[in-house]
Formats: C-alpha cells, sequence, structure tokens
C-alpha cells in the first residue's frame, strides 16, 4: 500500500494548479483582477516554495521522511480551508501560498521513499507514477472542478473537492507509509557540507538548474495555457476542462512511457532530447493561428515534457545517493524557481506584450535546459556499467 499512499499524496499536489489554471479569469472577475494580477497567486507559493524547500534540504536528514510528508499533506488541508473561505484577494493568496511549503515537503518526500523501498531498475517507473497522480488529478479533476464551480462557484472547488482528498492522503500516509528513517549515517552531519557536496558536484548541479528551466515550461502550460486557449479562441470554460484534461492526460502517459523508454536508451538521453522536443512543440500552440493546430502542439508537447520529468527526476535521484533527501529537496527548490520564472515573468509578458512572446520565450527556455542536461549531466548507473 506504499505506492497508493504516495500517488494520492502527488495526486493531491495537482489539485492547487488545477483550480488556478481553469478557474483563474472567474477568480479574478471575482475580486476584480486581470488574469496577470490574479496569475500572481502561484507566483507568491512557487517563491515561498523554494524557501520551503531549502530548509528541507536540512530536514530531510534529520527527521522520517513520513512525519514530514504527513505535514506537507496537513498544510495543504489548511490552503484549501482557508482560500475557500478567503474574501479577498490577498486572503486568497496567503492561503494559496501554503501550497509553495506544502509541495516542497510533499513532493521530495515522495521521490525519496522511493529511492528507500525500491529498487534501481524500478525507480524510473514508480516516479512516472507519482507523476502521473498529479497529472491524473488534471484529468479527473479538471472534468469535476468545471462542473461544480459551474453550480457552486470556485470556492466549491477548494471545500469540496481540494479539502477532503488532502484529508484521504493524511490518513493513507499515516496508516500505510513506513516510518523508515532520515538519513541513518548522515543525520547528524553538517548541513552546509551536505549541501556542497551536491551543488560542488557537476552533475547534480546541472540536473538542479534544468528542473528550473524544465517547471518553467511546465507551468506556463499548466498555469496559462486553458486563459491561452479561451480568450484567443472563444471558447467555453468546459471546453476548457477539456484541453486541460487532454494536456493532463498527455502528460501522463509519457510520465508513464519514461520507465520504458530510459530502460532501453537511459535517463539522460531521454531526459534531455524529451524536454527539448516539448519545449518545441511550445513555439506551435502559443504562436499558433488555429485552435485545432494549437491544441495539437500543446498535447503533443505535453507527451514530451511528461517523459522529460520522469526521466529528469529520476536522474536526479540517482546523482548523490548518500543525499537523496537533500538533493530531491533541491530539486524542488529549483523547480519552485522555474515555477516563479513560469508564473512570475508569465504574468509580466502578458502585461506588456502577448502569448506569441511567452511562447517564445519558454521554448527556447526548454531548448536551453535540454542542452545543459544533455552536455553537463551524467547518468551514474548507465556509466557504472
Amino acid at each position: 500500500m506504499v505506492l497508493p499512499a504516495l500517488f494520492i499524496s502527488r495526486f493531491v499536489c495537482g489539485i492547487p494548479g488545477i483550480i488556478s489554471g481553469l478557474l483563474l479569469i472567474e477568480i479574478g472577475n471575482s475580486f476584480g483582477s486581470s488574469v496577470g494580477v490574479t496569475g500572481q497567486i502561484s507566483t507568491a507559493s512557487s517563491i515561498i516554495r523554494v524557501v520551503a524547500a531549502l530548509i528541507m534540504g536540512v530536514l530531510s536528514v534529520r527527521y522520517s521522511h513520513k512525519s514530514l510528508l504527513t505535514a506537507g499533506l496537513v498544510l495543504y488541508l489548511f490552503s484549501a480551508w482557508g482560500s475557500g473561505f478567503a474574501v479577498n484577494l490577498g486572503m486568497l493568496t496567503l492561503f494559496f501560498t501554503l501550497n509553495g511549503p506544502a509541495f516542497a515537503i510533499v513532493s521530495p518526500m515522495t521521490n525519496t521513499i522511493v529511492g528507500e523501498h525500491y529498487p534501481e531498475e524500478k525507480r524510473t517507473s514508480i516516479i512516472g507514477w507519482l507523476i502521473a497522480g498529479a497529472t491524473l488529478s488534471y484529468v479527473v479533476g479538471a472534468q469535476i472542478i468545471a462542473r461544480i464551480a459551474g453550480v457552486g462557484g470556485w470556492r466549491i472547488a477548494f471545500l469540496g473537492f481540494f479539502l477532503p482528498l488532502s484529508v484521504v492522503g493524511i490518513a493513507l500516509t499515516v496508516f500505510f507509509v513506513p516510518k523508515g528513517s532520515a538519513s541513518q549515517s548522515h543525520g547528524q552531519e553538517i548541513s552546509s557540507e551536505i549541501f556542497k557536496a551536491i551543488l560542488y558536484h557537476r552533475s547534480a548541479a546541472s540536473c538542479l538548474v534544468v528542473s528550473m528551466f524544465r517547471m518553467s515550461v511546465d507551468m506556463v502550460i499548466s498555469l496559462y495555457a486553458v486563459s491561452y486557449v479561451r480568450q484567443q479562441f472563444s471558447v467555453s470554460r468546459v471546453f476548457g476542462s477539456t484541453v486541460m484534461t487532454v494536456i493532463a492526460l498527455s502528460y501522463t502517459v509519457g510520465s508513464l512511457l519514461a520507465g520504458r523508454l530510459v530502460n532501453r536508451f537511459g535517463r539522460k538521453i531521454v531526459a534531455s532530447v524529451s524536454l527539448g522536443v516539448g519545449a518545441a512543440f511550445v513555439f506551435g500552440f502559443f504562436l499558433s493561428g488555429g485552435l485545432w493546430l494549437a491544441l495539437g502542439s500543446v498535447w503533443v508537447g505535453a507527451l514530451f515534457l511528461g517523459v522529460g520529468s520522469s526521466s529528469g527526476q529520476s536522474l536526479g535521484l540517482e546523482q548523490v545517493p548518500e543525499y537523496r533527501g537533500t538533493m530531491m529537496s533541491l530539486m524542488t527548490a529549483f523547480s519552485g524557481v522555474g515555477s516563479t520564472l513560469g508564473a512570475g515573468l508569465g504574468g509580466y509578458f502578458l502585461l506588456v506584450s502577448n502569448w506569441g512572446t511567452l511562447g517564445i520565450v519558454y521554448g527556447l527556455m526548454g531548448i536551453l535546459g535540454a542542452v545543459v542536461l544533455y552536455l553537463f549531466a551524467s547518468d551514474p548507473i548507465s556509466d557504472s556499467s
């Protein structure tokens, strides 16, 4: 039952992104703010995520990974409750920001637990399932949220969907995830030395930097893709939820395919190529003049980005095995910077320019990340064999 517990935990991680991505227009309308301004609730969350992830780099070698995972899910619960009852945009931003530290705890701890309890040859596939948990929440959640929001407004998405699933995640973690330990042989080491061991490791450092580029592209797609389609092609909210569902489904299929591709071609090749190809399709999406050409681009791009996410996280997990918890926390921190670049700068480009500029900037960012990964990263498993 470890995998189902971790799966649901990552499922919960995806819900805030669904709500902000799908209902950004409705939330903004209720508080009298534009899409670009309202999208900054995700920027604030991403900034706090970075700080929390750095702190987690220390906590992960001192406390039980199960306890930390449970604490992260409790933060999600409070975020759902406070966001649902927010009376203004400031209050919503305050409680929505709790998703930042929650993600900074849940995401690296689920990956770290995979490293502890599963053999090497299964880890990419298991991580693929965890990413599928987050993306399948879009497949299921987008349809549910679009419909219940049509009946009870955007607040019911927080209180009637996000909150109860957080409770389920807490229960499964408490009852089924083994307690384990923080880092049995390194729990007392000086934290600065642990950070140096990772940041001065060329391959590990390149994986961290690329996780920032990759997440910036992912964030732009998850946060702004539906709003782009709705505004540019005048489609309905329900049609937008279908677009989000297919994006998530494509991403899920890619994340599940990653394990098979990695076993055949290796983590580094799969991670770098898939990121580059996926980013290239971002150009096609935001620069397309037709609805179905745009949708085809974003759906194919999401498939490759899903492959890149699973293989990239798996590659990072193997870099410094003795400090997996810290490595995963740092990867979450760098990913948080990427989320900030995606949400914050993305909103800025929309305010001062247009959707085409958004596509060019983040398409190039993803391609740059693919080049960096290919040139500077190494796969310890493949190289040793």
